[in-house]
């Protein structure tokens, strides 16, 4: 609970620069990453910007309606689509970064200097043990160990193991 009440104490005020400009927090991430490498894909979007693949696509479109940005065919990859900023999305970053690095200062001043790098540390930490957590091989191991068979095709669980991951999911999600 600690961590969504932190999230419901900081994101109000970036929500609020984000709506003077039009942007949702989903757009104001594809644009940040866009501003720092355009004509990523939109895989490596969905990736960095931590937006679901099937979200990015509705986020993408209402973005090309807006002008803010267009998506044009890989040249390498038929299968890749390459995302680029339109004069509109590059323009709106002098207005909105600065406001944004503004928030950023005033929750940066609300703690000391080793209580901020404490905290970017141990959330630092906390995604690192996710990630390695989800890793592949990890979750490899994960599926093997659940199939009852140690050359069993990944993904290919016994039917039982996959519903008591569901109820465990499920416990999980009311507890939190």
């Amino acid at each position: 609970m600690m961590l969504y009440r932190a999230l419901d104490a900081v994101l109000p005020e970036f929500r609020a620069i984000f709506a003077q400009f039009g942007l949702t927090e989903p757009q104001w991430r594809t644009l940040r990453v866009l501003w720092e490498h355009d004509g990523a894909s939109a895989v490596e979007l969905a990736r960095v910007t931590l937006i679901a693949p099937p979200s990015l696509v509705g986020v993408l479109d209402r973005m090309q309606r807006a002008d803010l940005l267009e998506r044009r065919p890989s040249p390498t990859d038929r299968r890749q689509v390459q995302v680029y900023l339109r004069p509109r999305g590059r323009t709106i970053e002098r207005s909105v970064r600065p406001l944004v690095e503004a928030a950023y200062g005033r929750l940066r001043s609300a703690l000391s200097a080793a209580e901020w790098n404490a905290l970017y540390a141990a959330l630092d930490r906390l995604c690192d043990v996710r990630a390695e957590a989800a890793s592949p091989a990890r979750v490899l191991d994960a599926r093997r160990a659940t199939s009852g068979r140690s050359g069993a095709a990944p993904g290919r669980a016994r039917p039982r193991a996959r519903t008591e991951r569901a109820t465990a999911r499920t416990a999980a999600r009311r507890r939190s």
